[in-house]
């Protein structure tokens, strides 16, 4: 494969130019997970679904994306980034004008699920992209600044703009908006993506690590959804969740194995990296649950309307913002990942906590905007690190799927958190209520207060969690330096590598 031409600066012009493709094309799928969720009531009226098959709009993009995630990064590393970027990006705009002219709930649902299919392809496209565009440490820590703030923020724009979707025009904008990022992307990508051709004999797809990663994949995320409205102990739920782990073991089996594994094992079992997986899956379980609970609690207990609640989240977009460039610029090249993401849960952790005081008549100033403030802080500066991290190092043949982990750890911590810490949460308003009769309109109030306080709570011990973990396994700056020494690959920057 031919070596890539010294920098100059019309390339690195193009290289930013980059970077804002790719930054489109990420918050396009980012948002996709939150922006629906505004549109949901409007959405039941108009096609007149019931309350429990609303649950599959949602759904149905969670189980194709969660789940065709590898096979996605891999198939980017196979044919081609910039051939892979557009048809996902026209992929994905075709599936979002096709719910947004939906005329029934089964091709609302239908369309969805393409929608997970091209963003499996598109999202770790888009991260190898950027991965193997910037080699330049100075400006590769730039970019997955920026890039590590889409990816924190993405949630929180989603309510955003379906609040001012959903209220100024209807629910089906928040799927049509899809198509006008799209076709931005698309434009960008003729014109700045270069093509590289390939040379040497082409790899062959892993198919049966593919089938068996990705009945893995899919059982996880389906049985989580499951146990949300069918409860841990049924039946599905345990047998999907067994068939889950079965298949995974059998996957990584495999891998050792296979002549052309899917995700060669290297790749994850690398300390920095393993721990930047870790953290993006703990991060993401806490950024949903935040998103879920903190929007019910100021649209049902506060009288929000959606592009209030929307707009209640900018304080905590701009602390990202900020914080996410500080600290990719300025603080993780002097302090590493080993203190970065530890000491950004840390601050996510507080903000939870402080939000476990929120009552019946808290007011916006200081209960709200402060631990907002907090979190915005504490994912502006565990995400970048932690993906900047994880894409480091990786052989340029590869990092599509190493890509790919990064955003198979936020969408399963997603899924993940949303099920379990909505069980919690319902379990304290159940008890609550068992203890508080009879059960006046107060009390059904104050029931969902515990709720909210019960999964703040826990997101708020999965970021302390996060913290431990983080610190005990990533490397001290002096074994990064005795890594570099004995590899002769840098530890802390990327070493250049080659865009496919």
């Amino acid at each position: 494969m031919s070596q890539t031409a010294p920098a100059t600066p019309s390339a690195s012009s193009a290289r930013w130019l980059t970077l804002t493709t790719v930054a489109f094309a990420q918050l396009m799928v980012v948002l996709d997970t939150t922006v629906v969720n505004i549109a949901l009531p409007s959405a039941q009226l108009d096609l007149g679904f019931s309350d429990g098959d609303r649950q599959w709009i949602v759904t149905a993009y969670s189980l194709t994306f969660g789940s065709l995630l590898l096979l996605g990064g891999r198939l980017s590393d196979l044919i081609g980034r910039r051939r892979t970027f557009i048809t996902a990006l026209i992929g994905f705009a075709a599936a979002s004008a096709l719910g947004g002219a939906a005329p029934t709930f089964g091709l609302l649902v239908a369309a969805r699920a393409l929608q997970g299919v091209f963003g499996a392809l598109l999202a770790p496209t888009a991260l190898a992209v950027l991965a193997t565009t910037f080699t330049d440490p100075v400006e590769r820590r730039r970019a997955f600044g920026i890039f590590g703030a889409i990816a924190g923020m993405g949630g929180a724009i989603g309510l955003l703009l379906g609040g001012i979707l959903t209220e100024n025009l209807n629910w089906r904008w928040n799927l049509y908006v899809n198509c006008v990022i799209a076709v931005i992307a698309v434009i960008g990508a003729l014109f700045f993506l270069p093509h590289v051709h390939r040379t040497g004999p082409r790899p062959k797809l892993d198919v049966p690590g593919t089938v068996l990663v990705s009945g893995s994949l899919f059982g996880l995320v389906y049985g989580f959804s499951h146990a949300e409205t069918h409860g841990w102990a049924n039946a599905v739920t345990i047998g999907l969740l067994i068939g889950s782990v079965v298949l995974g073991t059998a996957f990584v089996y495999w891998q050792t194995r296979a002549e052309h594994p899917l995700m060669p094992l290297s790749i994850v079992l690398d300390r920095n990296r393993s721990a930047s997986y870790l953290s993006v899956l703990l991060a993401g379980i806490g950024m949903f649950g935040i998103f879920l609970f903190l929007t019910y609690y100021l649209q049902l207990t506060l009288g929000y309307t959606p592009i209030k609640t929307g707009l209640a989240f900018l304080p905590m977009i701009v602390a990202l913002v900020f914080t996410a460039q500080i600290g990719s610029n300025f603080l993780l090249p002097r302090f590493g990942p080993r203190i970065m993401v530890p000491s950004g849960m840390i601050f996510a952790a507080a903000g939870a906590f402080w939000l476990t005081a929120l009552d019946l008549n808290s007011s916006y100033w200081p209960g709200i905007v402060v631990p907002l403030v907090l979190m915005g802080m504490g994912f502006g500066q565990m995400m970048p690190a932690a993906i900047q991290t994880a894409t480091l190092n990786v052989d340029p043949r590869f990092a599509g799927v190493a890509s790919a982990l990064v955003n198979t750890g936020q969408q399963v911590g997603g899924s993940l958190g949303t099920a379990l810490i909505n069980t919690l949460a319902a379990s304290a308003a159940t008890s609550y209520l068992a203890s508080h009769q009879p059960a006046t309109q107060q009390v059904l109030a104050q029931a969902q207060i515990q709720s909210y306080s019960t999964a703040y709570a826990w997101v708020g011990g999965f970021f302390v969690a996060g913290a431990v973990l983080a610190g005990l396994m990533y490397r001290s700056r002096s074994a990064n330096a005795q890594v570099t020494a004995t590899t002769g690959a840098p530890a802390e920057d990327a070493e250049p590598v080659i865009m496919h």
